[in-house]
Parts: structure tokens; C-alpha cells; sequence
């Protein structure tokens, strides 16, 4: 089965994303189970570290986890660019 276009760029964008948020976790210091915790503080109750860590591992996951990912990090402002 031939991989289309729109496939190749959802995955290119998945792992650009989960990329980022690796690279923000290891400049915050925040570890899994430290975002598992400032996400409980976002609304986000049923996360986990093992849930993040396959999300993550996957790199698939809603645009409203990796807002409140970044939010959770206290991040000011996303660069596409650096994405």
C-alpha cells in the first residue's frame, strides 16, 4: 500500500512536535512524571507517565495536549520555525 503525501507530512509534523517537546522538557528540567503533575493542574487528571511516554514514543497526539503541554511548561510563545 503506497504512503500518501498527506501521511508522510502528518508524520514529519508529529515528529517535529514531539521533538519540541522533548527539547523544552530537557530545557525546564521537567520530567514525565514532573508534566504528569503540572498537567493534573491544567485539567488534564487522567495523563500519566506511561500515556505521555507512548504518546510521545509514537508521536501522536492532539494539538490540545501539546498546548497544554507547553502551557503546563510555562512556555511564552512557540516558534514554528523552531518546531
Amino acid at each position: 500500500m503506497a504512503v500518501g503525501l498527506t501521511e508522510i507530512a502528518e508524520e514529519e509534523w508529529g515528529a517535529r512536535a514531539t521533538a519540541h517537546l522533548k527539547a523544552e522538557m530537557k530545557k525546564a528540567g521537567v520530567t514525565y512524571a514532573e508534566l504528569v503533575k503540572r498537567l493534573k493542574k491544567h485539567g488534564f487528571k487522567d495523563e500519566t507517565e506511561a500515556g505521555i511516554t507512548m504518546k510521545l514514543k509514537r508521536g501522536t497526539f492532539s494539538a490540545t495536549f501539546f498546548l497544554a503541554c507547553l502551557a503546563a511548561m510555562e512556555l511564552e510563545g512557540v516558534v514554528l520555525e523552531e518546531i
